[in-house]
């Protein structure tokens, strides 16, 4: 078996903030503290295992696209660097190290800000069904991960289940008010700008991504994580082909293989094999050297 990696941080001498899928939260003064785990989820359930750095990659990836776009949109980011920890922590630095992140704290809006430049996933789905994508009417005859004209906003929202719900513009307005809606829309769709043409660069697509916003005094800034493979679908440029599916460096291995093993979604999920996990591991890696340009210590 491969090594077991981090699936949690309860050995802090802190008290848990919050607890996500993926990310274990502390409060620190005005500040958070955000530990990014090796836990990996799929169809809204935290498999038993996870995927070797996965956290340190999804750490590093942010930290790199908050400080590429924080020119264009403020962000909540504060430190990587273990000296800039409280001096009761030092002694657990070496176990935080390189998937932490200290931010500043904010009131967090509710809504996931999805932005889609290419035609996939539950996307082509809808096109198929009605011509929209979160009803929004898109041109005829287009075909499966085909680029649209120009990249759309598709938020969503959470239900009392927790799944994602889509909303379309004017819920969303009806939800937070016509100004607020607005600056998510453009703030979302200034950061896809600005990623895809890095991305671009790198040989990398951004099909589609999605963002969290909150307010840090009275300023909305971009918050949690942005641009990972989890919260985004990436493809290489070189192997794309329009009117098929594409693959991807996220957790589409992880969720194929679930989708084939017969497992009905709900907990507990099944144990990933080994080969799994390691082909999910080698996506997420190829995903940070293509976008940073830079190679990754493996850390697990």
């Amino acid at each position: 078996m491969l090594q077991p990696p981090l699936l949690d941080t309860r050995f802090l001498p802190l008290e848990p903030y919050s607890r996500g899928k993926v990310r274990d939260v502390y409060l620190l003064g005005k500040n958070l503290l955000i530990v990014t785990t090796d836990r990996i989820s799929a169809f809204d359930v935290v498999l038993p295992n996870g995927i070797p750095d996965k956290g340190v990659i999804l750490t590093k990836l942010s930290e790199f696209w908050f400080r590429h776009t924080e020119q264009i949109v403020p962000n909540h980011l504060v430190s990587t660097d273990p000296s800039d920890l409280p001096n009761f922590l030092y002694g657990y630095t070496h176990l935080i190290e390189n998937r932490f992140m200290l931010v500043r704290k904010a009131q967090r809006i509710d809504i996931e800000c999805v932005v889609r430049g290419y035609l996939a996933g539950s996307a082509w789905e809808e096109y198929k069904q009605s011509g929209t994508v979160a009803g929004q009417r898109l041109p005829n005859g287009l075909r499966e991960s085909e680029r649209l004209p120009e990249p759309i906003f598709t938020p969503s929202t959470k239900s009392e289940n927790g799944h994602d719900k889509n909303i379309s513009v004017f819920e969303l307005t009806s939800l937070v008010g016509e100004d607020l809606a607005r600056q998510l829309e453009s703030h979302s769709l200034a950061l896809y700008r600005a990623a895809e043409t890095q991305a671009a660069n790198r040989g990398i697509i951004i099909a589609d991504t999605k963002f969290e916003f909150g307010f840090i005094d009275g300023v909305l800034c971009v918050i949690d994580e942005m641009l990972t493979p989890d919260s985004s679908r990436f493809w290489d440029a070189q192997c794309y082909k329009v009117g098929e599916s594409q693959p991807s460096y996220d957790k589409q291995f992880v969720r194929d293989w679930l989708q084939q093993s017969g497992w009905n979604k709900e907990p507990p999920a099944p144990t990933l094999p080994d080969e799994v996990v390691q082909k999910t591991a080698e996506k997420y890696l190829e995903a940070y050297r293509r976008i940073t340009g830079e190679e990754l210590q493996q850390f697990t």
